[in-house]
């Protein structure tokens, strides 16, 4: 007998998620220099097949002579894996630097700078953004007011009274914030952190939003069976989501703590060739060379019917080869977009910022043959060697404006006009924005006069009537 108001019906829906060896590629390819090296250090310590090549380490005197029975012979494979890890974390603390290795120690103490701090950081994207002055001021309100883990310390409604302000401007501001990097930041809560950071990735549709919108505190005290009864989902599904939460950083602003060290490690270099032109070259140095240990392989090859064993390599085996490949792959699609970024930058590479020519992501997406976002990863935290300097790779990307002559020019190429019209400007008769949009005019370039302001603003050129001397 059917009971009154109840129903029950089928749903068939279709879920994407991305798989260990995807997860593990996409960590890779984002992974900055030092980072990609504590990875790989990591998996070493856990995969006793692999080998850095970088090192002179082999296992190859291992005695891999075959027992009779199934038992002992796992007992060996355990023994070596643990010999293994203790051989690792000796040679680490023990092993004598050679004059290379000197070397490499001192181009990483001459790339030591000054850290930035959470609010730098957040301050410079502010200001690379096309932001009305007032709005501008909510934003640098709401910055200064986060704490060392990139939380805000206090409510909207606390500023509103505070400063006498309204709550759907502080609220805009902080929607501006938070589309900024670190991913998470300006968050007042730890749930609030956490979904803007599965929002940026494009995984609000999925199981793992709505278990942090809703239901954090089970998920942190691991009421799985409960979690999964409420959701009307599995608990296997559950975990696998658990899981996917742990990888988000609930502290987005800890990395710009002031106790740690930046290290500037050029993963590129671009430097003049014999033909009078430019070349890319890759920083393999700081790259681990891996390769799998031909012990493991002779070991399993041995082994005939000893399923377990063979399973065991086999997998080990597995694993080792997709690190090497998304490393590999990883320098492939630094290498093509660091070729992408010659090729329009060139004029940069021998003049300097005023040839800055706009790039978008997109277009280099397109000459590379991958994905916006791929691009975005890529180049994050990243750095290029180049004969103007080294810099970040994001800053060779930024729009700009194309000439009446049909010529691009990057933002910062009109930023550099503007700071030399106005030092070749008479000092008792300054010109104004407008003037300075004419003058930019005759070089071809149409500009708001709003947009000369927010320009002058950023390079911090004062307006004409505080510039006029007497």
């Amino acid at each position: 007998m059917a009971h009154a108001g109840l129903s029950q019906r089928g749903e068939l829906r279709q879920t994407q998620k991305l798989a260990p060896q995807m997860q593990q590629s996409l960590q890779i390819l984002q992974a900055a220099t030092l980072e990609l090296r504590a990875l790989v250090q990591q998996e070493l310590s856990e995969n006793p097949v692999l080998e850095d090549e970088t090192m002179e380490i082999s296992i190859e005197d291992q005695d891999l002579q075959e027992d009779d029975g199934f038992g002992e012979e796992f007992s060996r494979l355990s023994q070596m894996d643990e010999e293994w890890r203790n051989y690792m974390s000796q040679s680490r603390q023990t092993a004598p630097r050679s004059a290379a290795d000197e070397d490499k120690r001192q181009f990483m103490l001459d790339s030591l700078v000054r850290p930035l701090t959470l609010q730098e950081f957040l301050l410079d994207q502010l200001r690379t953004e096309g932001v009305d002055p007032r709005d501008r001021g909510f934003a640098e309100l709401l910055i200064g007011n986060l704490d060392e883990n990139g939380f805000l310390q206090t409510s909207l409604d606390d500023l509103c009274l505070a400063h006498g302000l309204r709550m759907e401007d502080l609220e805009r501001a902080k929607t501006l914030v938070q589309s900024f990097d670190p991913p998470g930041v300006c968050a007042s809560s730890l749930a609030e952190c956490l979904l803007i950071q599965l929002a940026r990735a494009g995984r609000q549709r999925g199981l793992e939003y709505r278990i942090v919108s809703s239901h954090l505190d089970d998920l942190a005290h691991r009421r799985y069976p409960q979690l999964a009864r409420k959701l009307g989902v599995t608990t296997e599904q559950i975990a696998e989501a658990a899981a996917g939460i742990a990888t988000l950083d609930p502290k987005p602003g800890r990395m710009f703590e002031s106790g740690n060290n930046s290290y500037v490690t050029p993963d590129v270099f671009i430097e003049p060739n014999d033909d009078g032109g430019f070349a890319v070259r890759l920083n393999n140095d700081q790259v681990p060379r891996l390769k799998i240990s031909n012990a493991y392989k002779d070991l399993m090859a041995a082994q005939g019917d000893r399923r377990e064993v063979r399973d065991y390599i086999k997998e080990k085996i597995r694993s080792g080869r997709t690190l090497i490949d998304s490393i590999a792959q990883r320098q492939e699609t630094i290498r093509s977009i660091a070729e992408r970024i010659l090729e329009r930058q060139e004029a940069f590479m021998r003049r300097g910022r005023a040839d800055l020519k706009p790039l978008t992501m997109a277009q280099v997406a397109d000459d590379v043959g991958v994905h916006e976002t791929t691009v975005s990863r890529a180049i994050a935290g990243k750095y290029i060697s180049t004969p103007q300097g080294v810099c970040e790779m994001r800053f060779f990307f930024t729009t700009g404006y194309r000439t009446e002559g049909g010529e691009d020019v990057a933002n910062t190429s009109v930023k550099a006009s503007i700071a030399e019209i106005v030092a070749g400007e008479n000092p008792k008769k300054p010109l104004s924005d407008q003037a300075i949009v004419a003058k930019l005019g005759e070089q071809g370039v149409t500009i708001a006069r709003r947009t000369v302001a927010k320009y002058r603003e950023e390079l911090d050129i004062l307006p004409s009537h505080l510039r006029k001397t007497y």
